[in-house]
Parts: structure tokens; sequence; C-alpha cells
């Protein structure tokens, strides 16, 4: 799908990076023909044509657009023997001199606070109002991206791209469920729609690329928190396990202290019972009765398309569960400590130690066998929770409850972002697809393909709505897309 040409441009202008980095290039002797506004839209209108990285692509994309436009941007120039055209050692020395200026002295694998601005910048100009405003649920993800250079020698010595390391990915192929690569991870955080809330444009408003002997949820973590700092409302993040399973100061209480509220997997290892807080059982973030039965506190979470019979009987278990939890009083305070309530003071269960609770309906669990020497979760009122408790698995819902589930589903925007980046249809980030080595050049082409992507969704998007108003007008239900199914074979008479 065509982008238009002004739609690019007033991507780049909105997002104010072009000028910004002319400034801070060397001014030589002769000025130069190719300006960085006019190198940002040649990659960016080579990406919307589907044409690889490369900036061979580039110098053709500019020196084919129409001869006013190109005498527009500066592509044609008047010289004194007469119009000159740009030529590819012209995009080669503008390329070479950015790359530079938003790289370090001494790479160490993550971007520098230039770089990161100009991909956060270029990613939110790419985003209507409309779109900033329709949701500030986020889905965070990361995924690999192979650079061009070849692995150094196995005895030891230097490649083409020192920045690269090997990285780990999953791939679906038949054979082991993993494997090696080497190059970068590429993290992004995609719209994802509200809870409750209708459906909206999934499009990629944070981005970063690290390389892989670096940590690529603590390099996502500033870039969100600096989303907060620039006055954009954090509200639910979703996650998969890697993110959940860092240690808390990592992933979960920055972002928690930012104002945002976790919808994350947890991994199998932090599942389940994890030690006591005043006698209370610490399971899966909450905190829950002594006398909560075990089966309940090894409940995980439901295998994708599961029978309608197991997802029933899952759920009458996380509500008796829910039963047991312990019943929060108070928000976190200043200092994140909140109090919390046995749960047969609050009328969830029937316990002996609460004589008041005994009265309750025999609908509600009974606590057949109380403690023998009740703990303080079991004697006090209430019992104050300091903020470390849980710190790393505390989240907005009850895991793995309904509401979660339906809560985390939307995560899936994160994974329908990076395969159409990696659909040989459209742009594949596969190896080759850039041939400049290093992270700055990496980074600058993976923020021009995803703010290319926002573009693609922004306009997939109205025009669905578009065609479900005009249906809607003719009387029509909203088109569906439908599920492809194998034939049946048939039936041999």
């Amino acid at each position: 799908m065509s982008i238009p040409l002004a739609v690019l441009e007033d991507i780049i202008d909105n997002s104010g990076v072009a000028g910004r980095i002319e400034a801070l290039l060397p001014a030589g002797v002769r000025g130069r023909q190719l300006g960085v506004r006019t190198l940002l839209l040649g990659m960016l209108t080579c990406l919307a044509d589907g044409r690889p990285a490369h900036l061979t692509r580039v110098h053709a994309a500019l020196t084919t657009l129409p001869e006013a436009d190109q005498a527009r941007l500066g592509v044609i120039a008047g010289w004194a023997a007469g119009p000159h055209q740009l030529t590819y050692r012209q995009v080669e020395h503008t390329f070479r001199l950015m790359v530079t200026m938003l790289g370090k002295h001494q790479p160490d694998g993550a971007p520098t606070a230039r770089l990161q601005a100009v991909c956060d910048q270029l990613l939110e100009a790419s985003i209507p109002e409309a779109g900033k405003n329709a949701t500030t649920a986020l889905a965070a993800d990361w995924t690999d991206i192979e650079t061009w250079s070849r692995p150094p020698p196995r005895g030891g010595g230097r490649c083409a791209d020192p920045e690269a390391s090997w990285g780990h990915r999953t791939t679906n192929l038949p054979g082991p469920r993993g494997e090696l690569f080497f190059g970068y991870y590429l993290s992004a955080a995609v719209a994802a729609a509200g809870e409750n809330g209708p459906a909206v444009p999934e499009m990629t408003r944070r981005m970063t690329l690290t390389s892989c002997h670096q940590d690529p949820v603590r390099a996502l973590v500033p870039v969100l928190l600096a989303m907060a700092a620039a006055g954009i409302n954090l509200t639910d993040i979703l996650a998969d396990s890697g993110y959940a399973h860092r240690d808390a100061d990592a992933w979960a209480i920055p972002l928690r202290t930012a104002g945002a509220q976790l919808i994350q997997d947890l991994h199998p290892h932090d599942r389940g019972p994890r030690g006591t807080h005043h006698g209370a059982i610490i399971a899966n973030g909450c905190l829950y009765c002594p006398a909560t039965p075990a089966a309940l506190l090894q409940l995980g979470p439901l295998p994708p398309a599961a029978p309608a019979g197991d997802i029933t009987t899952h759920d009458q278990q996380c509500a008796e569960l829910a039963r047991h939890k312990l019943g929060r009083l108070t928000s976190d305070d200043t200092d994140g400590y909140h109090r919390v309530t046995c749960p047969a003071a609050t009328g969830k269960i029937r316990c002996p130690l609460r004589p008041a609770s005994m009265t309750l309906a025999r609908d509600r669990p009974e606590i057949l066998t109380p403690p023998q020497h009740p703990p303080a979760c079991c004697t006090q009122q209430t019992i104050t929770v300091p903020p470390h408790i849980a710190a790393k698995t505390r989240q907005k819902h009850d895991y793995p409850g309904p509401q979660w589930r339906r809560s985390y589903a939307r995560r899936t925007s994160a994974e329908r972002a990076f395969a159409t980046i990696k659909d040989p249809a459209t742009t594949s980030i596969a190896r080759g697809w850039c041939r400049q080595t290093g992270l700055v050049p990496l980074t600058l082409w993976a923020a021009c393909l995803l703010t290319v992507r926002n573009q693609r969704i922004l306009a997939a998007w109205q025009d669905r709505q578009a065609d479900n108003a005009s249906r809607a007008a003719r009387g029509q239900p909203p088109r569906t897309r439908r599920r492809r199914r194998q034939a049946t074979p048939a039936t041999p008479p």
C-alpha cells in the first residue's frame, strides 16, 4: 500500500527531528546537497514502497520522484554547470554523518539519548491525536533482528559488526523450539484496546534496539518512563513472563511508581506459594488465608484453545481461590504500604476463629481445621503489607482468574506488530533486509519501518471503519474475519 509523500513529509516536520539532527552535523566548506529531512523522507519512501533498507534503494526512491518534487527537496540542485541530480555518494555521506552524530564514541550496544529521542519523536508524530487518546494501554514485547555481518570466528577476533552479539530466539519451525542468532533485540510498546473498550488501531508508540548482551527488559523501562515524564499517562502494561520474571527493581517497581498497572503472565518459577507474611500465604502476587487448599494455590493459566468445559471448571476454581484472598482495605500510601484483613472478616468465608463469620450462609467455603496457633493475619483485625511483599508478581487482576485472562489476551497486539514487519509479503526484517552494520543504522531503519507500519495500520483501520459504516447504513452487520478451516474429507460410500 503506497503512502502519499505529503503524509511522510508531515510526519518528519511534526517530529522536528530533521532540524535538530541537521543542527548537530558539521558544516563543511561546501554545503551538502542532501539534507537530513530529504534523507529521512527517502528512507520512509523506500520502506513504504516495500523496498529493503538499502541506501541504493533510498537513492532510487528519491531520484524517481516527480521532477517538481526533486527540485523542491533538493534532489536536483542548480550548480554552476547546470542542474545536478543527487548521487549515491551524497546519500552515503549524509547518512554516515547522521550515524556518527547519533552514535557513541565507545559503542556499548545501547542507544544514545539522542538516538532514542529521534525514535520516540518519529513514532509519536506518526500517530494522530485521535489515536493517542483512543487508548493508553500498551503491550510490550521484543523480537530478534539479525545483523548483515557474519559472526566473529570461533577462535576469537573481530567482525564487521562489533556491537552485535549472540542472542536466543524462539521459532515455530519443526525441531528445537529455540535457536541462536547474531544481532540485536528490538523492543516495542504497541497500543492495545482498553479493558471492555472498543477496538483501536494497534500502532507502535515506542521502540528501542539493543545488542543481545543487553537486557531488553531493562532497556525498555527508561523508554516507558520517559513517556510518563512527557505527560503521557501509563495505565495498563501487558507483558509476558519474560518481563515478569525480572527482578522487581528492573521492571515492576519503576513502572508501578510511574502509575502503570501490570497485567502479565507469571513465569513457572514465580507461580504458586512463595513464603508467608504474618502467616498469610504469598501466592501469585496476592495474600491468602493460611488454610487455603493447596490445590487452589497451584492453579495455573489455561492453555490456548482450551475446551469450554475446562474453562468453566477453571473459572469456578479461581472464584473459590478468590474467596480465600485477604481483602484490601486501603490503597498504597506515599511509601507503598497498604492494609489488608482476613477474608472471614469481610464475609467471604466461614472460619471458627472469626465467630461472626459462622453466621454466614452455607454457600461460602468453611475452614474446618483452622491453625492451632493462629498467626497475626488470623488474630489481628488488619495487617500492614509493605511494598516489597510480592513486588515482582503483584498485578492489576488476580492471577490466573478469568478477568486476568480476558485482559491479558490484549497482549497479542505486540505479537501482531512483529508479525507484520516479518511478513515477506510486506517488509521482512530477515537477515539482508538492512546491509548497514551497527546499532545506530539498524535503529534508524527500524524506527522508520515502524513509522511506516503505523501509517499502514491507520489506513487499513480507517478503511475498515468506513466499510462498517457503509454496511450499517445498508442494514448489514460489520464484516468479520473468517477463520480458515480445513475441508472435511468426504466419507466413502
